[in-house]
């Protein structure tokens, strides 16, 4: 376990302009929330890239390509040059150089690294996206620039190695960091803080069943880690305030192959930065 004294661990407020107009819109009509909801689940925020991240993105060889499954542009980092390659997956919300940290470790370690802006984050264009789009974009990523030898996913990114693995992306090992395991768990914590009743949550799950035509529990982690065959190393933080920890550990518990690495204040975003953390990281990929 590694512990960090940090005290700035909060979660991220949905602002109080979009509760207020969610209880409105529900007070009118199941449907008209449930879409409204929807919208508002599938929107990320675009932040500015932080000063840590300017080095790789300044190095990183990018280009915009089209993941013809989804027909979206997602936009691909290139850092260092070697014959073996480890794929970072972003976050909700995140950016292709947010794990800039663990790529320069994989770098020191002989590894060049390849990640993406995933649909409607960082520079690739767009406004909504869903997990579906991360999976396509890892499985054709693969298919251009692979093969990889390790996976690492942060939160949703996680979520995604998790379900393109079952989809048979291969890699020798795999590292999932601060991710959920239940997507009804995460639209049920996301309603809740929109101010809605539960049931909205599984009206909006059906809508995204009809939108999409598979059932939602198909992408849950934990299934996925179910078939999970290679060597995976979870990392979760007991003081996530985003990702409870029992969604970690409900992974790690249906892995045949897991390693579970628990640490403490460091919540979700400050964990891809940590030393012992990325250490953990190192040694897991040297065995």
């Amino acid at each position: 376990m590694t512990k960090n004294t940090s005290n700035h661990i909060k979660p991220l407020k949905i602002p109080k302009i979009l509760v207020l107009s969610s209880k409105v819109i529900a007070f009118l009509s199941d449907k008209w929330v449930t879409v409204y909801a929807s919208k508002l689940f599938t929107t990320p925020i675009k932040h500015k890239v932080p000063k840590r991240e300017i080095d790789m993105d300044q190095k990183s060889i990018q280009q915009m390509i089209v993941i013809p499954e989804i027909n979206r542009k997602v936009n691909i980092y290139q850092y260092g040059k070697s014959e073996k390659k480890v794929l970072l997956v972003h976050g909700w919300s995140g950016r292709g150089t947010q794990l800039c940290k663990i790529a320069d470790e994989m770098l020191k370690l002989g590894y060049a690294t390849v990640s993406f802006d995933a649909p409607a984050h960082g520079k690739s264009p767009g406004n909504s996206t869903i997990m579906v789009d991360f999976i396509a974009s890892i499985l054709e990523i693969d298919r251009l620039f692979g093969p990889f030898e390790i996976a690492i996913g942060h939160s949703l990114g996680g979520m995604s190695v998790l379900n393109a693995i079952k989809k048979d992306f291969r890699v020798d090992k795999a590292i999932i960091i601060g991710s959920g395991d239940i997507v009804q768990d995460i639209t049920d914590d996301f309603i809740s803080k929109l101010g809605l009743k539960p049931k909205i949550s599984k009206l909006l799950c059906q809508y995204f069943e009809k939108k999409y035509g598979e059932r939602m529990e198909n992408f849950d982690a934990y299934k996925a880690a179910e078939k999970t065959l290679i060597p995976t190393l979870v990392i979760h933080d007991e003081n996530d305030p985003e990702v409870p920890v029992k969604a970690g550990i409900h992974i790690y518990d249906h892995l045949k192959n897991g390693e579970l690495m628990l640490t403490k204040r460091l919540g979700h975003r400050k964990i891809l930065a940590d030393f012992l953390v990325i250490e953990k990281i190192t040694n897991f990929i040297k065995k």
